[in-house]
């Protein structure tokens, strides 16, 4: 991001109201590297193809806040990787974990990973410090610390059937488990923003929090989460495109200020549940109309979002969810057009 992007980012969750109403768009492995011309692969693996492809994207599209910003990752296997899950990398798919508990009793003998020295961390920040001169002089600057959340992470370690079964059977290793985890993100986040000066935000995905009810959340979700969010940062943001039902009246509580949800939900209703406190980055479907829409599908549901809006303050346009696979410059343009537009 530039220095202009990051203030405008933190007016808006300020609350102050601008015209057109800002976009941003999440933007990683499952869409970046084949938008570029690469391969997944050669994306992760070539540090000059991973920064190229981050710089294109962000010069190709100026007016635009891609966020989290260079982000520098394996897809879902870099938090799982340090905790010994097998990682697949396909040449032009995305990865993907292979579950390493087996059973309960396995779970108390598990050991805290090194952030510094384990898994495909390493290998993370130091592509941003390599190339952090490079990002600088082009502009730009890293602002978050990023990871998965502790229950999205656990769901890979264990098996999405295996981890949500345990929370009603196992209650008890199943908070030795997300102990664990988030102590291991809380390191991971603090020695991310100590390598690197710039960052002040904290940027954490978990789409577990959707498929659960909030009597689960309240007791697996939201205590870990208001210690990773506990950090001094200016901006704190949450990914979680299943359903916030069970989560979203608890954002103020967990230190969120930016969010970006579902395209199911309703940002009226949800700033009404967040008190209007929390930042609403969304909301049109990803697959069915950005990635497979037509200009004119584009804008007309961009019309209606902004249409339906009854406040504009502490909104960023965007799809619900991360930028999906097979988004077209056409249509990115399209989305842009709309919301300056309809503004």
């Amino acid at each position: 991001m530039t220095e202009a992007q990051w203030n405008k980012l933190r007016d808006v969750i300020d609350g102050k109201a601008f015209n057109p109403i800002p976009t941003g768009f999440i933007v990683d492995s499952p869409w970046l590297p084949n938008w570029y011309g690469v391969n997944i692969l050669d994306y992760f693996t070539n540090d000059e193809i991973w920064l190229n492809a981050n710089l294109h994207v962000a010069d190709t599209f100026p007016g635009v806040m891609f966020l989290p910003g260079f982000w520098s990752e394996f897809g879902m296997c870099t938090e799982p990787s340090a905790f010994g899950s097998k990682c697949a990398l396909p040449k032009n798919e995305f990865p993907n974990t292979h579950r390493v508990i087996h059973s309960m009793e396995e779970i108390p003998k598990m050991k805290k990973p090194d952030p510094k020295t384990d898994g495909f961390a390493p290998f993370m920040l130091n592509r941003l410090l390599l190339n952090r001169q490079k990002i600088e002089d082009s502009g730009h600057r890293i602002c978050f610390s990023v990871s998965r959340g502790p229950l999205n992470i656990a769901s890979f370690l264990m098996g999405m059937t295996e981890f949500m079964t345990a929370m009603i059977t196992n209650p008890e290793e199943v908070h030795q488990l997300l102990d664990l985890i988030n102590e291991y993100l809380l390191e991971w986040h603090e020695l991310q923003a100590a390598s690197i000066p710039t960052i002040d935000g904290i940027f954490v995905l978990d789409d577990i929090i959707g498929f659960i009810g909030e009597e689960e959340f309240r007791e697996f979700g939201l205590p870990y989460f208001k210690k990773l969010f506990s950090r001094e940062a200016s901006v704190k943001f949450l990914h979680n495109d299943a359903t916030c039902k069970s989560s979203i009246k608890y954002m103020n509580e967990m230190g969120v200020n930016l969010f970006n949800m579902g395209f199911e939900s309703d940002l009226n209703e949800l700033k009404t549940l967040t008190m209007d406190r929390v930042t609403m980055m969304g909301n049109i479907p990803p697959r069915d109309v950005l990635a497979n829409g037509t200009g004119e599908e584009i804008e007309k549901a961009v019309k209606a979002l902004i249409g339906g809006l009854k406040q504009k303050s502490r909104v960023i346009m965007s799809c619900g969810g991360g930028m999906p696979p097979d988004v077209t410059s056409e249509q990115i343009r399209a989305f842009t057009d709309a919301v300056a537009k309809y503004s």
